[in-house]
């Protein structure tokens, strides 16, 4: 007999969602104000160093609690999909759907996390991002990820929806055409007997 995830599983998986995507919002929007800024520069000749910021550890925590939401959401729904459950075709195209665009998504956000973090880890004289030159991050940068952020775990919960009301329409549908059926059986007995 095949296991049912519990209610209590489903919001359990929700309320983490959640909670990771609030936090990769919040240290990405944190970032953005504790980022090096350029009068942060210092110039020895042709030489520039920047100091680490706090934005680095934002960037690196936020881009953690995004991965960490981005595979529970995934995993949990994913093996849904796989169970071999027969679920309604143009739901499972929405889940999909929903599954690819947060994964773009995510994507997106690892990218400008990943990068804004590295720009903001320090660079000392000589040793600069990139060329040995000082970059600073842009403004925006850290903004961009934290919408994303908001945008990916938006996608994970609505595909952890749709996956769910899927489930559980067609787990009714069955279980009314298993009754019904045996209702036939019992017809068919009486009237041969």
């Amino acid at each position: 007999m095949e296991k049912k995830p519990s209610r209590f599983g489903k919001l359990a998986i929700r309320v983490i969602l959640v909670f990771l995507g609030t936090v990769a919002f919040a240290c990405s929007l944190a970032a953005e104000f504790k980022k090096v800024k350029a009068k942060d520069m210092k110039l020895d000749g042709s030489l520039c160093s920047l100091p680490r910021s706090p934005a680095f550890g934002l960037g690196i925590t936020a881009a953690v609690c995004l991965s960490i939401a981005q595979i529970v959401g995934t995993s949990q729904v994913g093996t849904r999909l796989c169970s071999g459950e027969k679920n309604i075709r143009t739901s499972r195209i929405l889940s999909i759907a929903q599954l690819v665009a947060s994964w773009m998504s995510f994507g997106l956000a690892l990218v400008l996390l990943a990068t804004g973090s590295s720009m903001n880890g320090g660079q000392p004289y000589g040793k600069g991002w990139m060329d040995g030159k000082c970059y600073v991050v842009r403004n925006g940068v850290f903004i961009g990820a934290a919408i994303l952020a908001v945008v990916t775990v938006v996608f994970l919960l609505g595909y952890t929806f749709t996956a769910g009301a899927t489930t559980h329409h067609r787990t009714g549908a069955d279980e009314e055409g298993r009754v019904v059926h045996q209702q036939q059986k019992v017809t068919d007995r009486r009237s041969l007997g």
